[in-house]
C-alpha cells in the first residue's frame, strides 16, 4: 500500500518554518553567548566603580568622623538590587562594619581572606557561583594618625560584594518576551502563506490536474479550464485547452490513417512475402562473397593496429615520465611557496630554495647572488655544491664574461645549455668550478634586478632544457617575494624600535641623572649575554628589552622622578609599578609583545623578594636576571638626585655581595669575568 506523497504546499511551509526557526535559534544563541561575555564584564566593571566609589566615600566619612552616615550609607546598600553585600574587614580577617549587620564580629575564612587581601587594589575576584569581588584598602594617612596607630599601614579594608543575579533575572524576562513575540508571528506567518498557497497555487493544480484525467478518459469537450487566480495560471489554462483541440484532431487524422495503412499492409503482405524470400537467397551468396574479402582487409589492418598500437606505448611511456617530472617540480614549487610563508630567516630560506632546486633539477651546483648597484659587485646570498668554502667578505666583480651580469643587465632569464658552445661567457667561474651546462634567472622587486639564481651542471652530465628554466624563473620569483617580505619586515620593526627608542629618550632628556642610562645598561648585558653564550634570537630579545626597561616610567609623575629627599613608603611603591606599565606599553605592539615580560621582571630578585610579582630562581627570565645585574651596576656607579655614585670596585664587591640572594648567581659569574676580561684589556 503506498503512502499519499507530501504535498508541495506541505514542502514548502515546512521549509520556510525550519529555516527560520534555524535562523532564530542560531541569532539567539549568538545573543545569549554575546550577552553573558557583556554581563561578565560589566559586572566585573560595575563592581569595580562600586568598590572604589565605596571606599572613597568612606574614608571621607571616617575623616569627618561621622560614624552614623557611615552606618546609613551600609544600610543603603543593603537594599540595592544589584549589590548584595558591602562589608569592612581588618588584616586579621574581623567584619569591622557590614551592609548586613548580622556579619559584624564575624570572621572571614582564611582561604578567601588570603583571596582577597590578594586581589586588594586589583581587579575583582571572580567566584565560581558568578560572584564578584571587589577590594579597596584604607590606608592609614597622615589625616588618620589622630584616632588611629601611625604605626598601622591599612586601617582596613573594604570589599564590595555583586552578583549578577538580578541581571540575569532581567535578561531572562526579555528572552521569554522576544520567544512569545517570535512565536506568535511564525503562526501569523505560516497561515497567511497556507492561504496564499491554497488559492492561488494549490486550488488551480487541482483543476489542471482533473481537465488533465478527463482528458485521459477521452472526454475533451469537458477537458477545458478557466483559470483566473493569476496571469501565469490563466496563460497555463489558454495552452492547455489549445493543447487538448489539437491532441483531439491529431487523434482523429492517426486513426484514419491508420485503418488505410492496414487495407494496403494486407494487399502487399503477400507479394513481400515471395520477392523477400529471392532477395534473401541473393543477399546471402553475396555475403559470403564480402565475407572473403572482409576477412583479408581485416587481417592487415589487424597487423596496422598493431604497429600503431606499439608507437602508442612508446609515445605514452615519454608522456607519463614527463608527468611525473611535472608533478615532481610543482611540489617542490609548492613546498617552497610554504616556506616563504612559514619563516622570516632569508638565509635558511635562500639555504631551503637551492636544496629543493638542485634535488628537483638533479643539478650539482647552485647559488644566490645579490647585487650592490653603487659599488657594482655581487655578493654570495648562499651556496650549495660549491667545493671550496669562501671567506664571508667574498665579493664577484661585474666583469664582462659573467653571466649574472648579463642576467641583471637584460633583466631576463639566461640558459646556456653547452658553456663551450658560448664564446661570450667564461667557462670557469669565480666562485671555483667549471661550468658546463647553465641557468640563471633574475631576483627583482619593482622591475629592478637585485641578484640572480644560478643552477649549473647536471648530475648526469646532460643539459638543462627550457622546461627547467621556466622552473628556475618560478624558484627566482619566489625567492624576490621572500627577500621582499623581508626587507618590509625589518623596516617595519625598525620604525617601531625608533619610535620607542624616541620616547625613551625623552624621558632620559627630562632627567641628567639617568641621561645615557639605557644605553650603558644594553651594553653591560649584552656582554654578559655574550659571555653566557645565548642564542641569536635570545640576545636580539635582551637588546630591545635593554633599551625599554624603563619605557614604563612615562607613566610615573616626573617630580616623583626627579625628587631628591629620601622617598617614603608611598613613593616607593609608585615608583615600583614602572616595570607593569613598561610591560602593558610593549604587549600591543607585535613584535615587542615576546621582550614585555622580560621588562616586567628586570626588579624581580633571585630569593624572592623583588616586584611586582615575586618571582624566585628560574622562575624569572634568564634574559630578565642579566638586565638585573646590568641595571644595578649601572644605577650604583650613576649619579642619583638623592646620592652620588659609588666607585666600580665598591659596586662590584656589592654585586659579589648579593650573588644568590638578590642576583642570579650564575650571572654574576659572567659578569665578573667580562669585568674582569675588561680590566685585564
Amino acid at each position: 500500500m503506498h503512502r499519499k506523497p507530501i504535498t508541495l504546499k506541505v514542502k514548502i511551509l515546512t521549509l520556510v518554518l525550519v529555516t527560520v526557526m534555524i535562523a532564530m535559534g542560531v541569532v539567539t544563541w549568538v545573543g545569549l553567548s554575546t550577552q553573558d561575555s557583556i554581563l561578565r564584564l560589566l559586572g566585573q566593571e560595575h563592581c569595580r566603580v562600586l568598590a572604589e566609589t565605596a571606599n572613597e566615600r568612606i574614608v571621607t566619612l571616617m575623616r569627618a568622623g561621622n560614624h552614623e552616615k557611615l552606618h546609613s550609607l551600609l544600610h543603603q546598600v543593603k537594599h540595592q538590587n544589584t549589590l548584595d553585600k558591602l562589608y569592612i574587614f581588618d588584616e586579621q580577617g574581623n567584619i569591622l562594619s557590614s551592609s548586613d549587620t548580622a556579619d559584624v564580629d564575624r570572621v572571614l575564612p582564611p582561604t578567601l581572606l588570603r583571596q582577597l587581601i590578594d586581589y586588594s587594589d586589583r581587579r575583582p575576584l571572580v567566584g565560581n557561583d558568578g560572584i564578584f569581588y571587589s577590594v579597596k584598602t584604607i590606608k592609614n594617612q597622615q589625616s588618620c594618625h589622630q584616632c588611629h596607630d601611625p604605626a598601622l599601614a591599612n586601617l582596613g579594608r573594604v570589599n564590595v560584594v555583586f552578583s549578577l543575579d538580578y541581571l540575569e533575572s532581567l535578561r531572562r524576562k526579555g528572552f521569554q518576551t522576544s520567544l512569545m513575540t517570535f512565536v506568535s508571528l511564525l503562526v501569523l506567518a505560516v497561515a497567511a502563506l497556507s492561504t496564499f498557497f491554497f488559492f492561488y497555487v494549490e486550488n488551480p493544480i487541482r483543476m489542471v490536474i482533473n481537465a488533465m484525467r478527463r482528458l485521459e478518459e477521452g472526454a475533451f469537450d469537458s477537458a477545458q479550464l478557466s483559470i483566473n487566480s493569476s496571469y501565469e495560471m490563466s496563460q497555463v489554462a489558454d495552452k492547455f485547452n489549445a493543447m487538448a483541440h489539437r491532441l483531439q484532431e491529431l487523434i482523429s487524422t492517426k486513426v484514419q490513417q491508420e485503418n488505410e495503412l492496414f487495407q494496403q499492409q494486407e494487399q502487399l503482405a503477400h507479394q513481400q512475402e515471395l520477392q523477400a524470400m529471392n532477395v534473401t537467397l541473393e543477399d546471402r551468396l553475396k555475403e559470403i562473397e564480402h565475407l572473403n574479402i572482409s576477412l583479408e582487409e581485416r587481417i592487415e589492418e589487424i597487423e596496422e593496429a598493431n604497429f600503431k598500437i606499439a608507437d602508442l606505448a612508446g609515445e605514452l611511456e615519454s608522456k607519463n615520465t614527463s608527468l611525473e617530472q611535472t608533478v615532481e617540480r610543482l611540489s617542490a614549487i609548492y613546498k617552497m611557496g610554504l616556506a616563504i610563508n612559514a619563516t622570516k630567516n632569508i638565509s635558511a630560506l635562500f639555504e631551503l630554495l637551492l636544496q629543493k632546486s638542485l634535488e628537483t633539477l638533479n643539478a650539482k651546483v647552485g647559488y644566490i647572488l645579490l647585487l650592490n648597484a653603487e659599488q657594482r659587485y655581487l655578493s654570495v646570498a648562499a651556496c650549495t655544491g660549491i667545493p671550496q668554502d669562501l671567506p664571508g667578505d667574498f665579493c664577484i666583480p661585474l666583469n664582462p664574461g659573467s653571466v649574472s651580469r648579463w642576467v641583471i643587465e637584460q633583466g631576463e632569464a639566461l640558459l646556456i645549455q653547452d658553456i663551450n658552445e658560448s664564446k661570450e661567457f667564461n667557462h670557469r667561474s669565480l666562485l671555483g668550478f667549471d661550468r658546463e651546462s647553465v641557468m640563471c634567472a633574475p631576483l627583482k622587486i619593482k622591475n629592478e634586478a637585485i641578484g640572480t639564481l644560478t643552477i649549473a651542471n647536471k648530475q648526469d652530465g646532460s643539459r638543462f632544457a627550457q622546461e627547467d628554466l621556466e622552473m628556475v624563473s618560478t624558484i627566482a620569483a619566489q625567492a624576490s617575494v621572500a627577500i621582499n617580505n623581508a626587507r618590509l619586515y625589518e623596516e617595519q620593526q625598525q620604525t617601531y624600535l625608533c619610535t620607542v627608542q624616541a620616547l625613551v629618550s625623552a624621558i632620559e632628556a627630562n632627567d641628567s641623572y639617568t641621561r645615557g642610562h639605557s644605553e650603558r645598561v644594553t651594553r653591560y648585558a649584552m656582554a654578559i649575554a655574550e659571555e653566557m653564550s645565548l642564542s641569536a634570537g635570545a640576545l636580539r630579545e635582551l637588546e630591545q628589552a635593554a633599551i625599554l626597561h624603563d619605557i614604563g616610567k612615562i607613566g610615573i609623575d616626573i617630580n616623583l622622578l626627579h625628587k631628591k629627599d629620601k622617598l617614603d613608603k608611598e613613593d616607593v611603591y609608585t615608583l615600583q609599578k614602572h616595570p607593569e606599565i613598561g610591560q602593558r606599553i610593549l604587549e600591543p605592539i607585535h613584535f615587542l609583545c615576546s621582550i614585555s615580560d622580560i621588562v616586567a621582571q628586570h626588579h624581580e630578585r633571585f630569593d624572592g623578594a623583588g616586584y611586582p610579582g615575586g618571582l624566585e630562581g628560574n622562575q624569572i627570565l634568564l634574559e630578565a636576571r642579566i638586565l638585573a645585574v646590568a641595571d644595578t651596576f649601572d644605577a650604583m656607579t650613576s649619579n642619583r638626585p638623592y646620592r652620588t655614585a659609588r666607585l666600580r670596585e665598591e659596586a662590584i664587591t656589592e654585586i659579589r655581595r648579593m650573588s644568590g640572594s638578590q642576583f642570579d648567581p650564575s650571572v654574576v659569574s659572567a659578569f665578573l669575568r667580562v669585568y674582569d676580561n675588561d680590566a685585564a684589556a
